[in-house]
């Protein structure tokens, strides 16, 4: 896969399709690219473009020593998104995606036709961050394959477990075979255990979808519904499913974004 030099570090990517409307997705926490397997068929499918890339700190992006932040990781994206030559383009962050995305919004408002904020907070408030300081912990303590299954027991639904045991199991299998180290995955955890935009969301002046799992109670559904209500004009769905909704549920998941970017071409 190509990768791009930008703010001093190598960042892998991946484009695919080759529609007119261009689509930025943004990963959640120690996400690769590979993450929205599920989404492109779809997105490609009705004529869209997409860009998709490691973050800082994940896959075959580099990881500097040091804690990260949402502003950081949004400056990232706009510079790969520049090195590129992407002109409009609708941008879509998933869960720390989406707290990086509110950072892209209000930083470069100019060129972005449309937002979709799904699974995601504008703090973390107590509930998060105390969640949050256990996986730090769990992480410097006993290693990433132990955090990771902890995540899936949080992403996922009861009916999952229960009704679709044999992918429950992949998806447990795949988060707890993260390469990633741990210094690198406590930088990224900076990023959602610092990120607060409460004081500037009303500065968001692009059409801004958000979007949550029913069932989420890993980002519980009242601090979305709390972020929708502080984005003046934005748009609120919901879709089957819990924190990781885009994988046990794609098939809304995926026409809930497609009817909002449709909307906003």
């Amino acid at each position: 896969m190509p990768t791009a030099h930008v703010n001093e570090i190598d960042i892998n990517y991946r484009i695919d399709g080759d529609g007119q409307t261009t689509l930025v997705l943004i990963n959640g926490l120690a996400d690769t690219l590979e993450s929205w397997d599920l989404q492109i068929p779809d997105f490609v499918a009705a004529g869209m473009r997409v860009l998709r890339f490691d973050n800082r700190g994940v896959g075959a992006t580099d990881a500097p020593p040091g804690v990260y932040t949402s502003r950081q990781l949004a400056d990232d994206a706009m510079a790969l998104v520049g090195h590129l030559n992407i002109g409009d383009h609708h941008v879509m962050g998933v869960s720390m995606g989406g707290m990086i995305a509110q950072e892209y919004a209000l930083a470069n408002s100019d060129q972005i036709r449309s937002l979709t904020l799904a699974c995601t907070y504008a703090a973390p408030g107590p509930f998060c961050s105390r969640l949050f300081a256990m996986w730090a912990d769990l992480a410097q303590s006993i290693g990433l394959a132990a955090v990771m299954r902890d995540v899936a027991l949080w992403a996922f639904t009861v009916g999952f477990f229960e009704e679709r045991e044999d992918e429950a199991r992949e998806f447990e299998d795949a988060l707890a075979a993260l390469t990633m180290s741990v210094p690198a995955y406590l930088a990224q955890l900076n990023v959602i255990q610092t990120h607060d935009a409460v004081a500037r969301l009303r500065q968001i002046d692009v059409a801004t979808l958000v979007l949550a799992g029913k069932e989420d109670i890993l980002i519980p559904v009242k601090l979305s519904q709390r972020l929708h209500d502080a984005i003046s004009d934005s748009q609120w769905e919901s879709v089957p499913g819990g924190h990781a909704c885009l994988w046990e549920n794609p098939e809304p998941f995926n026409s809930a974004i497609l009817n909002f970017i449709r909307s906003h071409r």
